[in-house]
């Protein structure tokens, strides 16, 4: 116990005997900017999840009385404070913006988890393995990531989704699969710098597997890189997201997806500002807040970082 607390008090920068966790929720806490952004990804996350809970507790009637019920009487009309439903105003089809907004959340947040949720475990495996292993199937496992990586981003998703077809589960593989090669690296890079560590010999001379020791020692020795590159990814996967379902290949009307609303809207753009600007909005915020607790997290996670 007593060689516990000097390792812990070693890891912080004051020799407080604050513990790891603590220390980084201090530096964490010093950033208001990355807080700020906190509370605008749970703000959002609270609102992905409200979406659901209030379609299964309505039987999705505010579903299909706001976000995708047509009224052409109120075509169009600017944002009004006479109802919720009225507060962003209407689209090119009477639909409220408000709500189509709100019930968007879920499908850019989601996708976007989801994303890199899978790309973090598939790329994660690889590059625990090739970074671990090294010699010839490391070799082998980094050249194909890297034919992979020589393929533009966005070009890669287009031609997946272009090949198997516009569908929710089509975005999910074509966002997932060009998003593995980098998180395959980030892995990869991270099992290097501590392979060859003390506590790594130490569980091997205890007689732990290679794949105990991959799962146990290493790699929550390397989550601070993989938590920080897989928080940003959610924001590069939105706007991917976005970016597709503006080009028609992403989420299909009259699914409530930002993208997909700034393509259906960017023809009324001169006669109603807002039904793309409030789209265009969200999309901005979501992406900016997600950039900035990453950032946040990234200087918290960082030993070296003085606060």
């Amino acid at each position: 116990m007593k060689q516990q607390k000097t390792y812990h008090a070693e890891l912080t920068e004051d020799g407080s005997g604050r513990t790891l966790t603590q220390e980084i929720i201090r530096r964490f806490r010093k950033n208001r900017m990355a807080v700020a952004a906190l509370c605008v990804v749970a703000l959002l996350l609270l609102i992905s999840v409200g979406t659901v809970v209030v379609d299964l507790v309505t039987g999705k009637e505010v579903y299909r009385q706001f976000v995708v019920g047509q009224d052409l009487m109120m075509k169009l009309k600017g944002p009004s404070l006479q109802s919720p439903a009225d507060w962003f105003g209407r689209d090119e089809f009477g639909r409220s913006i408000f709500f189509r907004v709100l019930w968007g959340t879920r499908y850019s947040l989601f996708i976007g988890l989801f994303t890199v949720g899978m790309a973090t475990a598939v790329g994660g495996i690889l590059g625990a393995v090739a970074g671990f292993y090294g010699g010839k199937l490391d070799n082998m496992i980094m050249r194909v990531m890297d034919v992979l990586l020589a393929i533009p981003y966005v070009l890669f998703a287009i031609a997946i989704v272009a090949a198997l077809g516009a569908s929710i589960m089509n975005l999910l593989i074509a966002m997932t699969i060009p998003r593995i090669p980098s998180m395959a690296r980030v892995v990869r890079a991270a099992v290097m710098t501590v392979k060859d560590r003390e506590f790594v010999e130490a569980a091997r001379a205890a007689g732990s597997n290679d794949s105990r020791i991959i799962v146990k020692y290493i790699l929550p020795n390397a989550a601070s890189s993989i938590i920080v590159q897989s928080t940003l990814n959610v924001a590069q996967c939105i706007l991917g997201i976005a970016g597709l379902s503006y080009l028609g290949l992403g989420v299909q009307p009259p699914l409530p997806e930002w993208g997909a609303m700034l393509s259906s809207a960017k023809s009324f753009i001169r006669d109603a500002w807002h039904i793309t600007v409030i789209p265009g909005l969200a999309i901005t915020v979501t992406v900016l807040a997600l950039n900035i607790f990453g950032d946040g997290l990234r200087d918290a996670l960082d030993p070296k970082q003085k606060n």
